[in-house]
């Protein structure tokens, strides 16, 4: 449409003519009828006997319409936050799942908007879902559920490329909601759970094995010392007794008695 540089004829001349001597006979009155005003975040894409004037957007400010030969459509150029219902994919595993998300977007070309597309915000919902559900079907369900920003950008990406023709720029896309089965929340969660007690097991038993490399070095130093032995069983009883007030009775051992005997003898 841009590019095209054909006229109105020498009718349309005719007829702009006619409307411009009406507005002035019936000026200062039409002036009021004449004269619109564009806010600054809208932008009018006026016609003239069917084509676009000048081939661009007025606005923002005052413009001037003619009667009976310029109508004019008012585009809004803020970003547009719209919602993307549940749609419900399978994913390349066979995984039901409903997925809803959030699209923003706006228009940066008012009269591509108007002349390339009859609804451009029906459009760019309706594309969003399709362009939503082409794309989860792609994914598996562990893609699916780790990767959302990577897939947010995928379809931004592919959104992009289809709307740019009808002037629109997406900005972002979110994925907001992942819906599974309960049946699969199930298995995910005993999936889980089982890899957690897996993991716990190996952590005690790394422990376990850990502990018996220290006992094992304990035993040879205190295989070193032969009083090594009763002092460390004193000392355990010491730290038992400093928690439970408790009557303990423990056999001596039996070299004792006889380092006692051979004392007594000598005297």
């Amino acid at each position: 449409i841009a590019d095209r540089q054909e006229g109105i004829g020498v009718c349309g001349w005719i007829l702009v003519s006619l409307s411009f001597l009406l507005v002035l006979i019936t000026f200062p009155v039409s002036i009021w009828a004449c004269i619109k005003v564009v806010r600054e975040y809208e932008r009018a894409v006026v016609f003239r006997l069917g084509r676009i004037l000048s081939k661009k957007a007025k606005g923002p400010g005052l413009i001037l319409v003619l009667p009976c030969t310029d109508t004019f459509i008012k585009v809004d150029l803020r970003t547009v936050t719209c919602k993307i219902p549940p749609q419900e994919i399978l994913t390349r595993d066979a995984v039901t799942a409903q997925v809803d998300g959030v699209v923003r977007y706006r228009i940066h070309s008012a009269v591509s908007a108007v002349a390339n597309v009859t609804d451009v915000h029906s459009a760019t919902l309706l594309l969003a879902q399709t362009t939503l559900r082409n794309v989860l079907g792609t994914q598996s369900l562990a893609q699916l559920l780790a990767g959302r920003e990577e897939i947010a950008h995928s379809i931004q990406a592919a959104l992009h490329s289809a709307t740019q023709q009808w002037g629109v720029k997406v900005a972002r896309v979110e994925i907001k909601d992942i819906r599974i089965p309960v049946a699969m929340q199930r298995a995910m969660a005993a999936e889980a759970e089982a890899a957690r007690e897996t993991k716990a097991k190996v952590v005690a038993a790394e422990g376990e094995r850990n502990a018996s490399k220290g006992l094992q070095k304990a035993s040879m130093v205190l295989t070193e010392s032969p009083a090594g032995l009763p002092l460390r069983d004193l000392q355990t009883l010491t730290a038992v007794a400093a928690q439970n007030n408790s009557t303990i009775v423990f056999p001596l051992p039996m070299n004792m008695f006889g380092s006692l005997g051979k004392k007594s003898t000598g005297a």
